[in-house]
């Protein structure tokens, strides 16, 4: 069996944090199971260990070091003949397709088809929603060209530029305790079951449970795939949910009441791109995303 491009990254993810824990939460946005188990059937291929590891450390082994630099010049060189070919595919397309998870509203994609069109003529933007279990909105498979999508992304292998910074919301099912209040701490938050994104999600998952700002986990009643599917776990009383500002106002509804949540740090809405993608399109995407964002409109105005 051929060695996957996917175990390299793997493999390069753990010698470089030599952490198990901090390359799949923070780098590769997995469980740490699900790397252990990709890392030991590399080692199977391989026929030798190329980690030293125990309850505390982990180490590269003599195999591990050797095949290191290797790893990292075929993933590079891969990146290299991905980008010339997705180049040469869209120049001839004219086509950058856009990865997404909610819907992008606050007037920033007819603002930004303008600039394209004035810019790069001839050239037309595709869209491609992706599930949330791809916290890469559809870059890492190279389904997508560029995506707007929320922060945090896996910092390795992409650029970004933040677009908006949003304050983060809670949205309650209608005739809940908390939706007398106009602003809602978050203190009183932190017991209410919530809706969330799936593991494979990551870091993006945590944030939108807001664990960095929790003394305990929180209790999780729902996982869901889509925008569409927390809303209608919300409305149906499973749970609450965080969001931003921005995606109260386009997801507004009758069964649902959105309300500002104090004591939270705000949301990121950023445009991403794969490191080292320098195609001319990707860069004229980029910077109309951020000269036409416009402010967001809370959602109670």
């Amino acid at each position: 069996m051929d060695v996957h491009l996917r175990d390299l990254r793997y493999f390069v993810a753990v010698a470089e944090e030599l952490s198990f824990t901090r390359a799949a939460t923070e780098r590769l946005f997995v469980s740490q199971p699900a790397l252990s188990k990709q890392i030991h059937r590399l080692e199977l291929e391989l026929r030798t260990p190329l980690f030293v590891r125990d309850r505390r450390s982990v180490a590269l082994a003599p195999a591990g070091s050797a095949l290191l630099p290797h790893a990292r010049r075929l993933i590079e060189e891969w990146e290299q003949a991905r980008n010339t070919v997705a180049d040469a595919a869209s120049a001839q397309e004219a086509v950058l397709t856009v990865g997404f998870q909610t819907s992008i509203g606050r007037g920033l994609i007819p603002a930004v088809r303008a600039t394209m069109a004035r810019l790069l003529p001839g050239w037309r933007l595709r869209f491609r929603q992706v599930a949330w279990s791809d916290p890469t909105a559809g870059l890492a498979n190279g389904g997508v060209d560029v995506a707007v999508a929320w922060l945090p992304v896996p910092e390795d292998a992409f650029a970004w530029k933040v677009i908006t910074r949003e304050d983060r919301w809670v949205a309650l099912p209608a005739g809940h305790r908390l939706a007398a209040l106009r602003v809602v701490p978050f203190a009183d938050l932190v017991d209410e079951p919530f809706i969330a994104l799936p593991p494979e999600a990551g870091a993006l998952r945590g944030f939108w449970l807001a664990e960095d700002h929790r003394a305990t986990p929180p209790r999780v009643t729902a996982a869901v795939e889509t925008a569409d599917e927390t809303f209608e776990a919300v409305a149906s009383g499973l749970g609450v949910v965080l969001l931003a500002a921005g995606n109260a106002e386009i997801h507004r509804r009758d069964d649902i009441v959105y309300r500002p949540v104090s004591g939270l740090s705000p949301g990121e809405l950023a445009v991403v791109w794969r490191a080292g993608d320098y195609r001319e399109a990707v860069r004229v995407f980029a910077e109309a995303c951020c000269l036409c964002a416009a402010p967001a409109t809370p959602a109670g105005s």
